[in-house]
């Protein structure tokens, strides 16, 4: 068995490249540091650090355990953090997409209660997958292609969008190939989905000229409006706008139908499988699950 405490100090030298820093951060002496770290390279035979006068720096052998020790402590810290929770077994932190959040889960949450009056729900939005361990996270909904291994995913809704613009802007466009010509507005986190749908239209191109990349659905749904270029805007949006005569479709709503569904982003339920083992957690999932995420909620 190696010494798990020396394991401990060697995660925290390889993060600071430092043993005074590691020591500050463990609350012992430089020397106790490094007194664990030669333990450690004891124990396994391999030296694991370069000495450089006063400077150290890890080598292949560090970096390649470092990475299995940093996953062993995730796994020790995400059990203790489970133990720990026995008392509060009805407690579920969802971070979800702030688009799903506003425009679809919100609404429906009322259902859950009904299911789950007593649990102690907590809600917080981010653009990006969060850090489940870190921040504490049992649930996320994110927006994407399904590519989170190896985490647990679901896809819960296919985000079609349609390619929208202002009367003015519509009006400069009369086969798919003008779309090169105008600034066109990107989401951040895909950047291949416009050249996908240009491909689907026959256009081999991607733009480039003026365009703008948008995190959130929300900001680049504002930008569309204001006329800064073509849009990307999800059903939803963008059935209201043009209803209201804001924006137009030049090539109609479904202008993703030729595309493949591996090729279109949607929302996908996101969590470590060991997440289903708690009882809260996995009755969420059910419900999100089994909620009919294409229709929209009455009023």
């Amino acid at each position: 068995m190696l010494p798990l405490n020396a394991l401990r100090v060697f995660q925290t030298v390889v993060r600071h490249r430092s043993f005074r820093s590691a020591s500050e951060e463990l609350l012992v002496s430089p020397q106790a540091v490094s007194q664990q770290i030669k333990l450690l390279e004891d124990s396994l035979g391999v030296v694991l650090f370069e000495r450089k006068g006063r400077a150290i720096e890890p080598n292949a052998q560090a970096i390649l355990l470092a990475h299995h020790v940093q996953a062993g402590l995730d796994e020790i810290a995400e059990g203790v953090r489970r133990v720990t929770r026995a008392g509060q077994r009805n407690r579920i932190s969802v971070n979800v997409s702030p688009y799903f959040a506003t425009r679809y889960l919100l609404d429906r949450l009322a259902r859950f209660r009904d299911i789950m009056p007593d649990a102690d729900l907590r809600l917080t939005t981010m653009v990006d997958l969060p850090d489940f361990v870190a921040e504490d996270i049992d649930v996320a909904i994110q927006w994407g292609y399904g590519t989170w291994k190896p985490f647990d995913q679901v896809l819960l809704l296919q985000d079609r969008k349609v390619v929208c613009c202002t009367p003015d802007l519509a009006a400069r466009i009369t086969r798919p190939a003008d779309l090169l010509q105008l600034p066109l507005l990107h989401p951040v986190n895909s950047d291949q989905l416009w050249s996908r749908l240009l491909a689907s239209l026959g256009v081999a191109g991607e733009g480039g000229r003026g365009d703008i990349r948008f995190q959130d659905a929300a900001t680049m749904r504002r930008a569309t409006l204001a006329g800064l270029g073509v849009g990307l805007i999800s059903m939803i949006d963008a059935t209201e706008d043009i209803a209201a005569g804001r924006v137009a479709a030049p090539f109609g709503l479904d202008v993703m139908s030729g595309m493949a569904d591996d090729q279109i982003p949607g929302f996908y339920l996101v969590l470590p499988k060991s997440h289903r083992r708690d009882r809260t957690v996995a009755t969420f999932c059910r419900w999100i699950e089994e909620q009919d995420w294409s229709a929209l909620p009455e009023p």
